[in-house]
């Protein structure tokens, strides 16, 4: 039997947009160093609708992947979109080439990057759009400040935050409600975990990017894997299923087989030991 995403459960973004809580992260189906389209485009499409397939009612992109790639496929593959799909995406960075990623939050950017993402992806109103990362050169209210702008417009439904602080988060919430959090979490990088129980104490969903790094380095990943006879990468993603309820996971791939492996994560129980040993290293 084929594992659907909904064997994760669900998970409610933004109190009115309930969505299985293992999701697919859409940058890797662009070309190399995340620049240009992918080496087989068809492939690529073949990956987002295998997802879809599987239960995934949830995506992450960013109009910075490509740039401007990964959106138009999406919209290549899944237009007219399932009507429970929610798309997210993100606006804030800018690309000057392979692997380089400059901020740019200046309120005339941000709403040139939103109504860029809205034509790209084919959507009237963008259900969460991400303030991808904070511009040190311009004030964090000002950036937010063009968010709330177009989501009074109803080019957005809801605001998310990236590779922020708790400050930051705060400072936002002053402006506006904040419905998501997406930041670099794994086993071996936990420096937001008070992030994560933040979002679970205030029904924030958190969005965990790079969640598979260095699995080779936590035993207890391997010997889980092991156990339920799994690989490494689906036991960590198992992890962040049970480390918190708030936590919806995002795998990425450019390969169809790996779509299925990511979604057939969501079937391994973890134990409460497990769990505490994979924290742990």
């Amino acid at each position: 039997m084929v594992a659907s995403a909904s064997t994760a459960g669900t998970i409610d973004v933004g109190g009115d947009l309930t969505v299985n809580r293992l999701g697919f992260g859409a940058m890797r189906i662009t070309g190399s160093g995340i620049w240009g389209p992918p080496a087989d485009r068809d492939r690529a499409k073949a990956v987002l609708r295998r997802a879809i397939e599987l239960g995934v009612n949830f995506i992450d992109t960013a109009d910075s992947y490509g740039p401007h790639v990964s959106e138009e496929l999406i919209a290549e593959a899944l237009h007219p979109y399932p009507d429970d799909l929610v798309i997210a995406t993100k606006g804030g960075l800018e690309r000057t080439g392979p692997g380089h990623w400059p901020a740019n939050g200046r309120p005339d950017h941000l709403i040139e990057a939103c109504e860029g993402s809205l034509r790209r992806l084919r959507l009237d109103e963008i259900p969460l759009y991400q303030f991808h990362r904070p511009d040190p050169r311009v004030p964090l209210e000002d950036s937010v400040g063009a968010l709330v702008t177009l989501k009074d417009q109803g080019k957005i439904r809801h605001i998310g935050l990236s590779n922020v602080t708790e400050d930051q988060l705060r400072q936002a919430q002053r402006l506006t409600a904040i419905v998501s959090i997406q930041n670099r979490y794994n086993v071996d990088d936990r420096r937001s975990d008070s992030l994560v129980d933040l979002c679970e104490q205030e029904q924030l969903v958190f969005l965990p990017w790079a969640p598979i790094q260095d699995l080779d380095r936590n035993r207890a990943v391997q010997e889980s894997a092991r156990r339920h006879d799994a690989t490494p990468r689906q036991i960590v993603l198992a992890w962040l299923l049970a480390r918190s309820p708030s936590i919806l996971p995002i795998p990425g791939t450019g390969s169809v087989s790996h779509v299925a492996d990511n979604v057939a994560a969501a079937a391994i129980d973890l134990t409460p030991a497990e769990v505490a040993a994979i924290s742990h290293g």
